[in-house]
This record gives C-alpha cells, sequence and structure tokens, in this order.
C-alpha cells in the first residue's frame, strides 16, 4: 500500500497529531518537504508533506493563512505539518481553520520531532514500496513469462494480467479486431473501443492512449517496432495503475510484441510449408500432402474447404485482406493455410468457417466504399474468385473454378464472385465480354447488311426459328408470315453465311451470337 498521511500519524515514535483535515488522511505522500518560503509552491510537484516552523508567516492572520492554505491546496499538497515549540508555542487558530475550511490536513508536530525523522521515515516508506512494487512486478513479469510460453495463445497471458490489475485485458489484431479479452466480457467493452485503437494504429509504435473517465479508465498500448503496429493491448480498470501494475502492462507489451515478432517469423516458415502442401494437392498428390502438412494443416485437409485466390495491385490491400482472414480463424480456432504468389493470395479455408465469412464480409465492405470514392475493384482493390466447397482430391479442380470466378469478378467490377454461382445461374452473363461480343458481331455482321438494305428480315427470322428448334410452323406463326417464306430466308441465311443450319454447332453458335448481341454491354474495366 502506499505512504498516506494516516499511516504517518499512526507512527507513535513521530508523535503526529491531527488538527485539521481528519477525513483527507488517506492522501498518498510523494515526499516530505521542508519550506519557510513565504509561497512555496512554484518549488511542489505535487503529493508533497509540506513541514513549517511558520518563521515568515504571519501565521495568526486569518486572512493571510487563507491565502497561503488555498495556494497549497491548489498545488496538490496533501498534508501541511506545522511544528509547534519553535516560532510559536501551538498550531495557530488561524491556520488550523484556514486548513479546515480547504480541507487540507494540518498535522502538529512536536518539538522533540525533528523534521529530519519525519522525511527518513516518509523516505523509507516510499523505498519499501518501490521495493515492494518492483518485487511485485518481476513475480507477475515471471508470472506472464511462462504464461506466454505455454504456447496457448495469448488468453492465459490475459488471464493472469487482468487478475493482477483487478480489471479487464484485451488483444486487438492489426485491423483492430479483438482476438482474445479476459474475463470473456470484456471482449464486448474491448469491441467498442476499435475506432480509438485505430488513431493508436496510426501512430509509430510504441504509442499508447488513456480513453474513458476514473470509473472507466482503459489504457491502450500499441504492440510493434517503428511504424509498423502489429496490433494493440487494452487493459481496463478502475483508477490510474500503480508501479506494480505499470511493470505487469508493459511486461505484457513487451512479451506480446515478442510473440507477434516470432509469430510472423513462424507464419513465413508455415507459408512455405503451406505452398509445398498446395503444390502436391494440384499434383494430384492428396496423400503426399496429408503427409507433409501433419499437424499444422492436416486437420483442414480433413474436412470440407474453400480454395479462394485473391488479386490486387496493391500488396497492401492482400496483406489487409490476409490479416482480417487470420484474425478471424484465430479467434474460432480455424486452420487457415496462405500463399502468396505476388499480386496473388492463394488461401484454403475451412467451408462455412469464420475466415471465409470475414472475406465476403471484407468484399462487402469494399464494395459498399468504391461508389462513393470513385474506386474501380479490378485496378486498385481486391478481386476474389472463391471455390465450391471442395476436399483433397478435387483441389485443382476448385483452382480452376476459383481463378473462372476471378475473371468474372475481374470482368463484372465485383470485388467477389463465388463458383457456385456461375454454376447455378445463367450462362447469358458471361456473353457480355468484349471478345465474345466482338465475335457475335461479325458473325451476324452479313446478315444485318441484307436487312439493312431491305431485303428482307434475315436476323428475326433466324431468332424465331432457332428459338422455336427450328420447327416451321410454330416459327412462321410467330412472325406472322408464310411457312415457304420463313424456308426460303433460312436458305438465304445458308448461302449468304455459307454455313448450314443442319449442323448443331452451327445452331449453338447463331443462337449465342444473338444473345450475345442483345446482352447489356459488361462495366467499363
Amino acid at each position: 500500500m502506499p505512504l498516506t498521511l494516516a499511516s504517518l500519524v499512526q507512527r507513535s515514535a513521530l508523535k503526529l497529531t491531527v488538527r485539521a483535515g481528519a477525513d483527507r488522511l488517506d492522501a498518498p505522500v510523494r515526499w516530505a518537504h521542508a519550506s519557510e518560503l513565504a509561497d512555496p509552491v512554484p518549488y511542489m510537484e505535487g503529493g508533497e508533506f509540506l513541514l513549517v516552523t511558520a518563521t515568515n508567516l504571519d501565521a495568526e492572520n486569518p486572512e493571510a493563512m487563507r491565502r497561503y492554505v488555498r495556494r497549497l491546496a491548489g498545488a496538490g499538497v496533501v498534508g501541511l505539518g506545522f511544528a509547534v515549540g519553535v516560532n510559536y508555542d501551538e498550531v495557530p487558530k488561524a491556520l488550523m481553520d484556514a486548513a479546515e475550511e480547504a480541507g487540507l490536513p494540518l498535522l502538529e508536530v512536536p518539538r522533540r520531532t525533528p523534521f529530519i525523522a519525519i522525511a527518513k521515515a516518509v523516505s523509507s516508506a516510499i523505498a519499501e514500496e518501490q521495493y515492494r512494487a518492483v518485487t511485485a512486478g518481476f513475480e507477475v513479469q515471471r508470472e506472464l513469462t511462462r504464461a506466454a510460453l505455454a504456447g496457448d495463445g495469448p488468453g492465459e497471458l490475459l488471464t493472469r494480467l487482468a487478475a493482477h490489475l483487478d480489471g479487464w485485458a484485451a488483444l486487438y489484431d492489426a485491423a483492430g479486431q479483438v482476438i482474445a479479452a479476459a474475463p470473456e466480457w470484456a471482449a464486448r467493452r474491448a469491441a467498442r473501443l476499435t475506432p480509438d485503437v485505430e488513431r493508436l494504429r496510426d501512430r509509430p509504435a510504441p504509442a499508447s492512449v488513456v480513453v474513458g473517465d476514473t470509473d472507466d479508465r482503459v489504457e491502450l498500448q500499441s504492440l510493434g517496432t517503428g511504424r509498423r503496429v502489429r496490433g494493440a493491448l487494452a487493459v481496463g480498470t478502475g483508477a490510474a495503475l500503480g508501479t506494480a501494475e505499470r511493470y505487469a502492462v508493459h511486461s505484457a507489451v513487451a512479451l506480446l510484441t515478442l510473440t507477434t515478432a516470432r509469430s510472423r517469423s513462424l507464419q513465413g516458415a508455415e507459408q512455405r510449408l503451406g505452398a509445398a502442401v498446395l503444390r502436391m494437392l494440384l499434383a494430384g498428390q492428396p496423400d503426399h500432402a496429408r503427409a507433409v502438412a501433419g499437424d499444422l494443416y492436416g486437420g483442414l485437409l480433413d474436412a470440407p474447404f474453400r480454395l479462394l485466390i485473391a488479386e490486387a495491385s496493391d500488396p497492401a490491400t492482400l496483406v489487409s485482406l490476409s490479416e482480417a482472414m487470420e484474425a478471424a480463424a484465430l479467434r474460432t480456432g480455424e486452420t487457415l493455410l496462405t500463399v502468396p504468389e505476388g499480386d496473388r493470395l492463394v488461401v484454403l479455408a475451412a467451408d462455412g468457417g469464420a475466415a471465409v465469412a470475414a472475406c465476403t464480409a471484407y468484399a462487402e465492405a469494399q464494395e459498399a466504399r468504391a461508389p462513393a470514392e470513385g474506386t474501380k475493384p479490378e485496378e486498385d482493390q481486391v478481386v476474389v474468385g472463391l471455390s465450391a466447397p471442395a476436399g483433397p482430391i478435387a483441389v485443382s479442380a476448385a483452382y480452376k473454378q476459383a481463378e473462372q470466378a476471378l475473371s468474372v469478378a475481374r470482368r463484372r467490377g465485383r470485388a467477389l464472385v463465388e463458383h457456385e454461382e456461375l454454376a447455378a445461374g445463367s450462362v447469358l452473363p458471361l456473353l457480355a465480354d468484349d471478345a465474345v461480343r466482338a465475335f457475335a458481331d461479325g458473325m451476324l455482321r452479313a446478315l444485318h447488311e441484307h436487312d439493312a438494305k431491305g431485303r428482307g428480315d434475315l436476323v428475326a427470322s433466324l431468332r424465331a426459328w432457332l428459338a422455336h428448334h427450328g420447327q416451321w410452323d410454330a416459327a412462321a406463326a410467330d412472325l406472322g408470315v408464310h411457312r415457304h417464306t420463313l424456308r426460303y430466308r433460312m436458305r438465304r441465311v445458308e448461302e449468304i453465311l455459307g454455313r448450314s443450319l443442319d449442323d448443331p454447332d452451327v445452331r449453338m453458335e447463331l443462337w449465342l451470337a444473338l444473345k450475345a448481341t442483345s446482352t447489356p454491354s459488361a462495366p467499363e474495366a
């Protein structure tokens, strides 16, 4: 416990007597200082127990004492010790009244108690308190270090830190999302501080900020070195941190920073191993891939997973997406395999898991921002193609699905497209492509030129005939012409194109060409 005026009064050897402010004796004493200056305030820092004999004070003047005591109280002096038997035989009433009025504790110091004895008692008590704080801090440091080395993640470290602070603690990732919190209820409180964490992230590490009030004081500490902030630690307490608590927080910051740095190094090794596993899966060697994956990625291969390919011209965008997915996977204990490939990122993630959901949310947030910011996903933001659920023996097919979905997402100006959308939807949107449209225009140009010269309506007739699967009567009725007229027009189509309508491939190409020329243009790239 810190030294207080009450503890000084309880020291019988000092024989101090309370003359005013008895209800304020619990104030901590930072130092004891003797001064006979009429105005010692310029030399005070706050928290001092000031000792005087009133050599230069008109201690019996009520107005002078009110001014003197108010100045001391305003400067943060926690108490006044008045020596009797030197200049005054007893504590002047004017001084006692002024101290009581200002709420400043006033202690009578008997002549046989020298000021040096009080100063030594204060110094000794402060040294003892600092020693206890340092000792406690080292013990907490050892305890937190054991928790960090246990390898069970940051949860145990946060639990022990929160218990020592008699408060709560939370860890954030680089994106400002809560990774872990202790106790569990603190996760909700910590989530509300994400904007504060994001502002802290913009400052070079290490940096700190205090938010909240005295009843809900939260201190945020950034994790990392240099300009790269790797995360943040939040500690919530009901009061300012003491020396021992400060040691504990600093130890936690150091350990979490080292753990984060170590995690980055391990992540590089894991990515190299993941790349090897992915190559084996793509080569159709799931058994070898599973053997290499071991405990690290083996669990991922035991259940359906998704393969996604993300692409962005700015590497920072891929890093941001990767961190969002990693944070989501960490919170739920999922396994995630990520393989950077230049301006691409290939990921294997559990089907229906938090990482895939985080990727989807990231893409949706990007698309929501794009119109307001005037940006295009295919230029400077992420574009993602997501495969259907797959297993180890179908990774090659899943990779092709993700690439197909990525191509469609890029062409449509979408941030994310799932292959299942393409499989369950119509083929017609795929025709909205410049190359397909150029092919269709070239194939039908001669027919359009024929119709433009007023020699018949061959394009409309061809469309009606194909739509009715070559049934003459139904197509002629739809056009409002005789079936012999329609037969003549179809012969003209064959003559102009030099293609036989009896060939099913020709019919298919003509039908797709007609559809492509009637499909709305794709978004501009």
